[in-house]
């Protein structure tokens, strides 16, 4: 039976191929804008079918009913990242939070520590050999589908054919879902005088032909708009957005000077406009592969000039780093901030920052503290630390004592804060 056969006896509707879950069974969703959309609204609708189903993902981008109140019956949520739309589920009990560190979760599927019963999956079109492509998601969605027992496909005309380490055959999908609607988009971040500060100083931090690391948000897009002037750059990370799109067209990055895959954009998913999902379709100078492969510390120490940028909530005056919780309150994950932290420590002439504003609460409150929150989960130890960015400027705390990291993080934290840092320095160290 060519692919053509197995494709044909194998697409069912939405409701169809959820009909065949099981009560009990662990659920894992693909991530982020790669989330199947049909197939969990198909999912919801059906709960009435289902008990206690584990649903497992990271970044939702959809609408996650699942969480809602009343829906603890039919569906537990396992989240390996709090989003927005969870994070409430999470806080409130409805929901569960595992931490680990992002290049570890398709582990965790393989060895045993969260056995898939079923992957429920986004994908591209069938190539003429059958294959399609996980696109904007292959993270932990394709390790979950590698070694899930059952796996549902979702297949978007409009998701891209991304290149890689990226495919599924159509033999190795038990139901396939078509689907035409577009993907998630995430919108660019409003940039600011203090985000543009902080680009600022990150950008003065990278030379010619350096490979970079870049997150979502505010800070990584306003970075970009201080590196027009650079050459040669390249990129590994985990994710990139639309922004990278025009470094490329303007001959910013190139790939050309990179050690590892040079040449190449290598990534783990994407998340952005349709500007960027066109940009990567069918693109030979953009790679995908699994998270257990590009954000493990051993791969990313193969890229010389290796500078990663990551952002967090608190930095105490020991230089711990509280990238996900205020206090004991959930809000996002660990994410690959360590992975990238510490594979980019050992790469040769790495360097890796943690920016972000000086304050949060509209200026009340200061980001540099004492001591973390009580009850702050401390991501980034002070171990792994090395650069620390503000708008007020940049604190190198690698190798330095105690009390003069604290002195350097005070020089960079608000001025409003500055005498009270300045007198809690003082009780710790007379």
């Amino acid at each position: 039976m060519n692919w053509k056969d197995i494709y044909k006896d194998r697409l069912v509707s939405a409701k169809e191929a959820v009909s065949n879950i099981k009560s009990g069974s662990r659920v894992v969703i693909g991530h982020a804008v790669g989330e199947p959309l049909a197939l969990v609204d198909a999912l919801v609708e059906n709960k009435k079918y289902y008990d206690n189903l584990e649903i497992v993902h990271m970044v939702a981008m959809g609408k996650s009913e699942y969480v809602k109140p009343g829906m603890e019956k039919y569906f537990r949520h396992n989240a390996l990242f709090v989003g927005n739309s969870t994070r409430e589920a999470v806080n409130s009990g409805r929901a569960d939070y595992t931490p680990g560190f992002f290049y570890e979760v398709p582990r965790l599927f393989k060895e045993g520590y969260l056995p898939v019963d079923v992957a429920l999956i986004q994908v591209s079109v069938p190539d003429k050999h059958g294959y399609c492509s996980f696109g904007v998601s292959n993270d932990y969605t394709k390790p979950a589908a590698d070694n899930a027992k059952l796996v549902i496909a979702e297949v978007n005309e409009n998701m891209p054919r991304t290149l890689g380490d990226s495919f599924i055959h159509v033999s190795d999908i038990d139901y396939i879902v078509e689907a035409s609607h577009p993907l998630i988009e995430l919108q660019p971040s409003k940039i600011g005088d203090v985000e543009k500060a902080i680009g600022k100083y990150c950008a003065s931090l990278i030379e010619d032909g350096s490979t970079l690391q870049l997150g979502i948000g505010a800070i990584p897009d306003a970075v970009l708009l201080f590196l027009k002037d650079k050459k040669d750059l390249g990129i590994h990370s985990e994710m990139i957005s639309d922004g990278v799109v025009e470094l490329v067209n303007d001959g910013v990055i190139t790939n050309k000077k990179k050690a590892f895959h040079n040449g190449k954009i290598v990534v783990t998913f994407l998340m952005g406009t349709k500007k960027l999902y066109d940009f990567v379709n069918d693109n030979p100078m953009v790679e995908s592969y699994p998270v257990s492969f590009v954000n493990d510390p051993e791969t990313i120490m193969k890229n010389n000039d290796m500078i990663s940028i990551n952002s967090c909530i608190q930095v105490d005056l020991m230089g711990q780093i509280c990238s996900e919780s205020i206090g004991i309150k959930q809000i996002s994950g660990v994410g690959g901030q360590v992975d990238f932290i510490r594979g980019t420590s050992m790469a040769k002439n790495g360097k890796a920052i943690i920016a972000m504003p000086s304050t949060a609460a509209k200026g009340k409150v200061s980001r540099i503290v004492p001591i973390l929150d009580e009850g702050a989960a401390v991501t980034t130890s002070r171990n792994d630390v090395d650069y620390i960015i503000t708008e007020y400027g940049i604190a190198h705390l690698k190798g330095k004592t105690l009390r003069d990291r604290a002195k350097d993080l005070i020089d960079i934290a608000h001025p409003d804060f500055r005498e009270y840092l300045s007198e809690e320095l003082k009780k710790r160290f007379r």
